[in-house]
């Protein structure tokens, strides 16, 4: 039986299914044109050698719809779906600047892109990936960009809203699914970003202009202007200049030098990852999400055996860095994402249903809790019960560390509020780990006072 994806029902030229498990996507005979053309005028091909688009075959597949199908295809499996609002600045500059090359690379195969939501990129085997395969459309000479607007929303602003107001404006995404509306985004942004002449025209004046329109019948060939393809090109080089003179530094967070105020021996650090190693060893994931990850050195340890990893941290500037070590080592098998474990990415969009929770993009093969439960039973008061049951509902094996309150990272937490955590201690902590988890190993920390545990869900 076929299962059509939640979030795949806006699009009246196909939709994504399911059936046995396998992810297709139905090409509507309203589509048949342009997908014939994408698919032989060389434009496919050249995108997907890119890796600017995720390819896929042709199959015999029964589709979702046979009275609207034209065709179906089998796209190849993204490992996890992430979101916007879950990426570092670089990871949403990045999604932006090929949106750009792949619309200027579409133009010259004599079409475009209609569809400029940041929902459609994925980070593929450590590459930005579009993986809306119907986002193609015939270019009409003369035409405007009917992504104009979206690529403004989903892209230019909440990037100039981290560049030049505070990185944390990225969570307007999680607020604002459909793009950071361009008006507030000028009211936010500082005075001086009206003498940048990419962003003075691209979001300033554009949201005055849709302000003046607003609630107005427009005529596309009045109010939004011809434009021919040199102009075309021109804007797309404005967009993309613009993208590129936007600019965020990773510093000045609480985590963003971790690994150099940690209280970590050179040999405790080595002899943590080793147990991690073996851990993952005896476990054998197929997937595992690092939760707390900081920049991820030790989500690498998975990643690096070809374990599919989710580098996850509350910290945008950790995750920044991580990021850039991923692009500069070409990595495939790691995700850096910004969660807030206390507050994770919740169901969104039409019905709930649009973009899934953290928790139903699970289950995770291992979750990694590695120097985590503090700040999580301390700093945020949660009981070690829940923490038990949040991480058994995302993963059969858990790796955690427990950091005592002896250990000085503990004692700063501790120096500025009462100790109200009797619970807080080794024996307590697997007593009650133990009503959930049946625990498999637990050795301490050569040069610590930290012990590992390798834990199953019972």
């Amino acid at each position: 039986m076929a299962e059509r994806l939640q979030s795949s029902f806006r699009d009246p030229c196909g939709f994504l299914y399911t059936r046995g498990g396998t992810l297709y996507r139905q090409v509507n005979r309203a589509y048949q044109a342009q997908y014939d053309h994408l698919m032989t005028s060389g434009l496919y091909a050249a995108a997907v050698k890119a890796g600017w688009l995720i390819p896929h075959e042709e199959t015999d597949a029964q589709p979702g719809l046979p009275d609207l199908a034209y065709k179906v295809i089998q796209p190849e499996r993204v490992a996890f779906i992430s979101y916007p609002y879950e990426w570092s600045f670089s990871q949403l500059k990045d999604a932006a600047l090929v949106t750009l090359a792949l619309l200027r690379r579409a133009l010259e195969f004599n079409m475009v892109i209609k569809d400029a939501s940041a929902y459609n990129i994925q980070f593929h085997r450590g590459r930005v990936t579009l993986i809306d395969t119907l986002s193609f459309d015939f270019y009409e000479e003369g035409s405007p960009w009917v992504a104009y607007r979206q690529f403004c929303q989903h892209f230019l602003a909440p990037l100039a809203l981290m560049a030049h107001t505070d990185v944390r404006l990225s969570q307007l995404l999680r607020i604002y699914i459909d793009g950071v509306p361009l008006d507030l985004a000028s009211k936010l942004l500082p005075a001086k970003t009206r003498w940048n002449l990419g962003l003075s025209t691209h979001l300033h004046l554009h949201a005055r202009m849709q302000q003046k329109n607003a609630g107005k019948a427009l005529d596309s060939t009045k109010t939004r202007g011809r434009i021919n393809r040199i102009g075309f090109l021109g804007l797309i080089d404005s967009l993309e200049s613009t993208v590129k003179g936007l600019n965020w530094k990773p510093a000045g967070t609480e985590w963003a030098d971790y690994y150099q105020i940690t209280n970590y021996s050179d040999a405790a650090f080595d002899a943590k990852k080793a147990l991690v190693a073996d851990y993952l060893k005896e476990a054998k994931p197929e997937t595992v999400w690092d939760l707390g990850s900081n920049n991820g050195e030790f989500s690498r340890i998975a990643s690096e055996q070809g374990i599919e990893t989710i580098s996850a941290d509350i910290d945008p500037a950790a995750v920044e860095q991580n990021y850039r070590i991923m692009c500069s080592r070409r990595e495939k098998h790691l995700l850096p994402l910004v969660i807030d474990l206390t507050n994770p990415s919740p169901d969104l969009g039409w019905g709930n249903q649009e973009r899934d929770s953290l928790t139903r993009r699970g289950p995770a093969g291992l979750v990694m809790a590695l120097a985590l439960i503090h700040h999580l039973a301390i700093s945020n008061n949660v009981p070690l019960l829940e923490v038990a049951r949040y991480f058994a509902a995302l993963s059969e094996w858990l790796i955690i560390e427990f950091v005592p309150k002896s250990d000085s990272q503990v004692q700063i937490l501790l120096s500025s509020r009462e100790d109200i955590f009797p619970d807080y201690q080794r024996d307590r902590f697997e007593e009650i780990f133990k009503q959930v988890y049946q625990i498999v190993r637990a050795d301490p920390i050569e040069g610590s006072q930290r012990t590992l545990y390798l834990m199953r869900r019972r």
